[in-house]
C-alpha cells in the first residue's frame, strides 16, 4: 500500500442537528430551525473535520461542506460553488484525490463541473457504489428461502448509479424482471434500449411500479423519505443505498413484513476516523468513500469517475478492491438503520 493522501467531502443530511453533533456533541441540541436559518444566511466555509487512518497510517481527511441536503438542492448554482470551495480546501491540504460524498456529487453533475481541475483528481464514487450495490442485491435475492421471486425495481434508475446497477443486474439474467423507475421517461427509455433482451423490463415514473417487486433498490438523489408502506409488496426487501435516506424507521412499524437493508456500506476493518465521524462505526464506510480510498492507495492520478460510470470503471474498482482484499473493501455485514440484521447471511465480495 502506497503513501496516500485523499479527501472525501461530506455534508449534513436532512436533519442537521444529529449530523452536526457528530462534529461536537453539544451541537446536536441546537434546534433545527436555527441551523436552517444560519445555513441560509451565513457565508459558512468548508473545513477539515476528521482525519482518516487505514492500516494504522493517516491516509486522508474528511472535509465538511457545512450545508444541508435541501440547501444544496434548492440552490444548485450556489451549492455547486460551495462544493468547489471545499475541493479548494482539500487541494490546499495536500489531497491528490478528492471524493464527492452524497449530494456534493449531485450538484456538481456527478463531478463533471470539476473536470477542468488539474491540481487534484476527482471521483464521484459511483463506480464502486454500483459494484457494491450489485453484489448486495444478488446476495439478498439468493438469501430469501421459500421466496423464489427475483423481480427487482430500481428507483432512480436513470441516475448515475441506478443505470449502472440496472445494466449489471441485466447482464447475466440475474433477475426475472426489472422495473426501472425515475422522473425522466426519455432517459428510462434509453436505458431500457441498452438493456435490450437481456432481461424483461418495464419503465415508470412513479412508485406504483414497486407493487410487484421482490427487491426494491433505492438510488435516488432526494432529500426526503420517498417510499411509503402502501408502495411495497408483501414481504418485500428494500435495499436503501441513498444518502440522505429514502426510507424512514417508521416504515417498519407500519409494515413489519418488510425488510430494509442499508445499501452501499463497505467493510474496511482497520479504518479509523480521528476528530469526528460520518455516522458509521469504525471499520465501515460508504462505497463512494471506499472508491476514493481505493484510488488513492493504489496510486491513481487524475480524474476517475465523473458523471455516469462505465461498466469498465465498475470492473476496475472491483479489481482494485481485490488487490487490497487484505484491507477489506468488501460489502459489510448487513444492517438495517445501522443495527445488525438478524437472519441474513453476511455478504461477500463478488
Amino acid at each position: 500500500m502506497r503513501d496516500a493522501s485523499f479527501a472525501f467531502l461530506v455534508h449534513p443530511r436532512t436533519r442537521l442537528a444529529p449530523d452536526m453533533g457528530l462534529i461536537w456533541a453539544p451541537l446536536a441540541r441546537v434546534p433545527e430551525r436555527y441551523y436552517d436559518l444560519a445555513l441560509r444566511r451565513l457565508p459558512l466555509r468548508p473545513f477539515t473535520m476528521a482525519g482518516v487512518q487505514i492500516d494504522g497510517r493517516r491516509v486522508g481527511r474528511i472535509v465538511m461542506v457545512p450545508y444541508g441536503a435541501r440547501h444544496l438542492l434548492e440552490a444548485p448554482v450556489e451549492g455547486r460553488a460551495r462544493v468547489h470551495r471545499a475541493v479548494d480546501v482539500a487541494a490546499r491540504t495536500g489531497a491528490e484525490v478528492v471524493g464527492l460524498g452524497a449530494l456534493t456529487a449531485t450538484v456538481t453533475r456527478g463531478g463533471s463541473s470539476l473536470s477542468g481541475r488539474t491540481d487534484v483528481g476527482v471521483t464521484n464514487g459511483n463506480a464502486f457504489t454500483a459494484a457494491i450495490v450489485d453484489t448486495q442485491a444478488r446476495q439478498l435475492l439468493d438469501d430469501r428461502p421459500g421466496a423464489p421471486g427475483r423481480r427487482v425495481a430500481v428507483v432512480g434508475a436513470s441516475g448515475s448509479v441506478g443505470g449502472a446497477v440496472s445494466e449489471l443486474l441485466a447482464a447475466d439474467a440475474a433477475v426475472d424482471h426489472l422495473s426501472l423507475i425515475a422522473r425522466s421517461r426519455p432517459r428510462l427509455e434509453a436505458l431500457a434500449d441498452r438493456i435490450g433482451p437481456r432481461a424483461p423490463t418495464t419503465i415508470g415514473t412513479d412508485l406504483t411500479g414497486l407493487a410487484d417487486a421482490d427487491l426494491v433498490i433505492l438510488l435516488t438523489a432526494s432529500a426526503d423519505a420517498l417510499v411509503r408502506p402502501e408502495h411495497l409488496a408483501p414481504g418485500a426487501v428494500v435495499l436503501d443505498a441513498t444518502q440522505p435516506r429514502n426510507t424512514a424507521p417508521d416504515l417498519l412499524v407500519a409494515r413489519p413484513d418488510v425488510t430494509i437493508v442499508d445499501g452501499g456500506i463497505v467493510s474496511i476493518p482497520s479504518l479509523r476516523l480521528t476528530g469526528g465521524d460520518i455516522g458509521l462505526p469504525n471499520g465501515r464506510a460508504y462505497a463512494c468513500f471506499a472508491e476514493t480510498a481505493l484510488l488513492s492507495l493504489t496510486g491513481h492520478t487524475g480524474h476517475f469517475c465523473l458523471g455516469v460510470p462505465t461498466l469498465e470503471q465498475v470492473a476496475h474498482t472491483r479489481a482494485l478492491a481485490a488487490d487490497l482484499a487484505h484491507l477489506g473493501f468488501t460489502p459489510a455485514a448487513p444492517t438495517s438503520f445501522g443495527k445488525p440484521l438478524a437472519g441474513t447471511a453476511a455478504l461477500v465480495a463478488a
